[in-house]
């Protein structure tokens, strides 16, 4: 090996390690967002064999029926993971995800080095190829589709893309068998970005293989050639169009089409002029934005994106017209035509972080080449002084190191809900959703004010967001105003009556309460929406255990275990269901087998609700022969004997929990409303 390729192997194992201790940090980071309903609730990826029924069924996508659709390649990844994980580990979904992003840098290296050999004859294109790919790896703006889990969809088809594009261009074999077909098709099943590559290897073909310009596919005599090219591609867009029609006719519609088509358009190039300073400087990222369209022609952001995208085209078109810097237009035409399939689409969300993922190849691409050729100039200064060139190795190391420094902090945020949704409040103010979504990580902490100030701030933005209605019923039954969770539930249901969360988290609360009997109707009515979110099984199963419905619990148990045969809690209640053991039973059960102080006050506590106050009494003896300064066994007497109207012992049994510890509140406040009613006695 010559001292030139030892030199490139050395760098490229160390921006490799590079790249491993970078998002070190991020193979442990929780599911966020979108991955409740796809990955987290979503019972079909709990059992292998579902995977032929991905690429026929759109409900078995997710457990939410907004976002059904058919991506089967990505719920088929996301099952594997979950098969090798044998559960819900996110460090073999994290793992997954990053080995094929490793595959698309190795794919881009060799399609980078090619476009470059193409363009220029320098002993240093290797070297371009290699920082443009580290610097992609390495960028700050990628750290998002990489700890999103269920933004795998872009990475796996920007995978397919790029490895479509590799065969065509580096293995011209493929071209006669159609093989570089494949992978486009396979693409088309993880996302719909697909569609740009034929327009990408349209530009690679015309730069590079004829030799024209971007002027030149504007003059009439070059129409035959161009005719050519799209005929030699015919194939290939067949396949994408024949693929893409099949998941369009099984889904029905696209989902998440709502803003105003022009509204949408017109906001497009002022986004695009973000995505091109968040290139350079990526230090507003957000992962749930604020955005929303411009409706305002003569907005100063339209007229600003509209400056940005003219002199985007006129640098693509100059650079279009020499041989040597044909690569920074090629780089940029891949940056705009990878942006074109989300800013023609109308979609919810005006701008998205993980768009910048496919684009970005383009563009950074192009600005390395751009630095490349200006660097060249100094070639030969650069040689005679080592100083010189040991400047441009060091800023190119700092270049990579400030990106690589970004994209470990920004990890960071992904870690779990709590630091993801703070940053998004921080980075998008006004953004509702955000603002619910930290309040939950408030409320999950027991930090009710500060829950429901998020959810207030959430709601003068977001008046009619039904989750936020539930989140709020939710909050007010934790802190105990049912009759306000019970209003907001209602809402929540009343402004999205066809959908299953509403009717599943008032079920929730009710049978929290103990009233399982209002629960059943409306969790087997959130079922009946939504049988394919694993929780609204679960919690039905748990309804009908506590309300004794044996056969209708035998039936959703076994219903649940062929859809997922590993679920815990259908596995738990099958047992119980067989031998029509009710909680009761098996708490007795188990306090006779090993007597606990403690397995007494729980027997004492589900006597106390079956209103069966005298065995509830003596359960809490017993926990008091074992342990003497039980407290909350004289409490729980002392409840039993007011449920019984025998309010002397109840005074008797709380003054005696008192003893124990004078600052225990609830023996408190039984006690003042046993003396009360003893008092309102003795008065009659």
């Amino acid at each position: 090996m010559n001292v030139k390729k030892r030199n490139f192997l050395i760098l490229t194992v160390i921006l490799f390690i590079g790249l491993l201790l970078t998002y070190s940090n991020h193979f442990k980071n929780g599911f966020h967002f979108d991955d409740s309903h796809a990955i987290v609730n979503n019972v079909n990826i709990r059992n292998i064999k579902n995977i032929p029924k991905f690429f026929v069924d759109t409900k078995m996508v997710s457990s939410s029926k907004d976002h059904w659709g058919l991506r089967p390649i990505v719920t088929s990844s996301l099952a594997i993971d979950y098969w090798i994980a044998g559960g819900l580990n996110p460090f073999y979904f994290h793992l997954s995800t990053f080995i094929v992003f490793i595959l698309l840098l190795l794919l881009l290296f060799r399609i980078f080095e090619k476009v470059v050999s193409v363009s220029i004859n320098d002993k240093w294109k290797s070297y371009i190829s290699l920082f443009a790919v580290g610097w992609y790896a390495l960028h700050t703006v990628n750290a998002e589709t990489l700890n999103y889990i269920i933004s795998r969809s872009d990475v796996l088809s920007t995978f397919f893309i790029v490895l479509s594009f590799y065969l065509y261009v580096l293995k011209p074999k493929t071209r006669k068998n159609y093989l570089y077909i494949l992978p486009a098709m396979i693409g088309v099943l993880a996302k719909e970005t697909i569609i740009v590559l034929p327009m990408l290897l349209f530009v690679y073909i015309f730069f590079f293989e004829k030799e024209k310009t971007v002027v030149d596919f504007f003059r009439f005599k070059n129409i035959k050639t161009s005719l050519q090219i799209i005929l030699r591609l015919l194939p290939l867009i067949i396949g994408i169009i024949a693929v893409q029609s099949y998941t369009l006719m099984k889904a029905g519609s696209i989902a998440g089409l709502s803003n105003n088509l022009w509204h949408y358009i017109q906001t497009q190039p002022f986004v695009w002029f973000h995505y091109f300073v968040s290139f350079f400087l990526p230090f507003s990222l957000s992962g749930d934005t604020d955005w929303t369209v411009i409706t305002n022609f003569f907005d100063d952001r339209v007229i600003a994106g509209l400056l940005f995208l003219s002199a985007l085209i006129y640098i693509t078109v100059t650079t279009s017209k020499k041989t040597i810097t044909k690569p920074i237009s090629f780089g940029l035409i891949w940056f705009m035509f990878a942006l074109l399939p989300t800013s023609l689409a109308p979609l919810s969300e005006v701008m998205n972080d993980h768009r910048m993922f496919f684009p970005f190849i383009g563009l950074t691409f192009s600005i390395t080449y751009a630095l490349g050729l200006y660097i060249f100039k100094f070639d030969i200064e650069l040689e005679k002084s080592k100083m010189k060139l040991r400047g441009v190795q060091l800023g190119i190391f700092v270049i990579l190191s400030a990106y690589a420094f970004g994209t470990h902090q920004r990890n960071k945020v992904w870690l779990n809900d709590e630091t993801f949704w703070y940053d998004v409040t921080q980075k998008s103010p006004n953004n509702g959703r955000g603002l619910m979504n930290y309040g939950l990580t408030q409320m999950s902490k027991g930090n009710y004010q500060e829950a429901s100030k998020y959810f207030h701030k959430a709601l003068n933005i977001y008046p009619n967001y039904h989750t936020l209605h539930i989140n709020l019923g939710i909050l007010n039954a934790a802190t105990n105003k049912p009759l306000k969770s019970e209003e907001y539930f209602k809402s929540a249901i009343a402004l999205k009556p066809n959908d299953d969360l509403p009717y599943y988290y008032f079920a929730r609360e009710l049978n929290k309460k103990g009233n399982s009997k209002k629960a059943k109707p409306l969790s087997e009515k959130a079922l009946q929406l939504n049988p394919y979110n694993i929780a609204n099984r679960q919690l039905l199963i748990k309804i009908y255990y506590t309300l004794e419905e044996w056969n209708l619990l035998n039936n959703l148990v076994n219903e649940t275990l062929n859809i997922a045969p590993k679920d815990a809690t259908a596995l738990r209640y099958k047992n119980l269901a067989e031998g029509k053991k009710d909680k009761l039973t098996i708490k007795e059960e188990q306090a006779a087998q090993n007597p606990t102080a403690e397995k007494y006050l729980d027997l004492s506590l589900l006597y106390y609700n079956r209103k069966m106050f005298k065995k509830c009494i003596e359960a809490c003896e017993k926990a008091i022969v074992i342990n003497p300064n039980y407290k909350e066994a004289y409490n729980n007497i002392c409840s039993a004997y007011s449920a019984m109207g025998q309010f002397k012992e109840a005074v008797e049994a709380c003054e005696k929990s008192l003893v124990i510890d004078p600052n225990y509140t609830r023996a408190k406040n039984n006690l003042l409303f046993a003396q009360k009613q003893l008092k309102s006695i003795k008065n009659e």
